[in-house]
């Protein structure tokens, strides 16, 4: 009988000896951090890598090791073209694209090339991007892309011409350039209207192409020239007309936000609110000093009146039903902007 007992409780205890270390294993995989990869195809140096790389830090700091951070730059796993799709395909848990990205997935994202819009203030595309609008696009963004956008956008800033060899001072000037943009049909349109052959072009790939004189220019922001120090690939000129406000807008994949619990959901959406405001303040001070850099080095810039502006602005205007049309910007993204610039009017 105790010999017995003695062998039962030897196989007791192997038997727990031997369900140890799944038992362990299952525990540590329970604690494992959630993993958060964000790609972004700018330079480390550029101010948006700046505002993730802060963002990113703050989510690790907040959360207690319950996610962990990696933040992919220079367009080391995907250019913003491709960070919508990679997004769906699971690839990636993050990205902040600009809207210009996003085009071929979501074409109301385009709606930032309309003529109405070009050459506005930062207030009247605030007064959009925080308002019915920009509500709009993000809710398809959400739907087509299954994802879920973490809040406010963030400001790139405003876009301009840009070339190397040719001199730009007035509009007349771009045209039989070839001029590289970001993407999507209203930037082509654009530079189409203007005399100017479209280019599309990942922005990594962008230097080599100025150097090798696969397009004469960019249609880009001074933030962007600055910190990929364009002029050592031959920009010398840039026509300044504020023609449209580039905007991130912080996206992560549904299948990592489903992940969270409500309080972690929490937590990233407060974070970013708390920040945005700061986020956007430091964005546009770092336009204004690659603005100063861009000409410490050598680029002239030269920046239409504000009457030359509104008069473009008219001409664009007589032609917005088509450029709508070849975008598929839907009519109720139309109204809705609209409305709402003549709100901010």
């Amino acid at each position: 009988m105790i010999c017995s007992l003695s062998r039962r409780r030897l196989l007791t205890s192997a038997a727990a000896t031997l369900a140890a270390p799944a038992l362990l294993a299952r525990t540590a995989a329970a604690a494992e951090p959630v993993l958060l990869r964000c790609s972004l195809e700018t330079p480390p140096s550029h101010a948006r890598n700046a505002v993730i790389r802060d963002y990113l830090a703050r989510i690790e700091a907040a959360a207690g090791g319950s996610i962990r951070t990696q933040l992919f730059e220079n367009g080391q796993l995907f250019p913003d073209l491709q960070a919508g799709k990679a997004l769906l395909q699971g690839q990636i848990e993050m990205a902040v694209p600009g809207t210009f990205s996003l085009t071929g997935i979501v074409p109301d994202a385009d709606f930032f090339q309309l003529p109405a819009l070009y050459g506005r203030s930062i207030e009247v595309v605030h007064a959009i991007v925080d308002g019915a609008p920009g509500q709009l696009l993000a809710r398809q963004i959400e739907q087509r892309l299954r994802a879920h956008v973490i809040g406010a956008w963030l400001d790139l800033g405003f876009f301009n011409w840009f070339s190397t060899s040719h001199v730009l001072r007035i509009y007349d000037d771009l045209k039989g350039l070839k001029i590289r943009n970001n993407g999507g049909a209203g930037q082509a349109w654009r530079t189409t209207f203007m005399g100017a052959i479209p280019n599309t072009t990942p922005l990594p790939n962008v230097p080599l192409g100025l150097s090798q004189g696969t397009f004469d220019g960019l249609v880009t922001t001074h933030e962007t020239v600055a910190s990929g120090q364009f002029w050592e690939s031959g920009i010398r000129h840039a026509l300044e007309d504020h023609q449209f406000v580039g905007e991130y807008i912080p996206i992560v994949s549904l299948a990592f936000w489903q992940k969270l619990s409500p309080d972690l959901q929490q937590l990233l959406t407060e974070l970013w609110h708390a920040k945005i405001a700061a986020y956007r303040a430091d964005m546009a001070a770092a336009q204004s000093h690659a603005r100063e850099l861009v000409a410490a080095h050598a680029v002239e810039i030269v920046a239409p009146p504000p009457e030359e502006l509104a008069i473009k602005r008219r001409q664009l205007m007589a032609h917005q039903d088509h450029m709508v049309t070849l975008s598929k910007i839907s009519p109720e993204m139309v109204s809705a902007i609209t409305a709402a610039i003549l709100t901010a009017a």
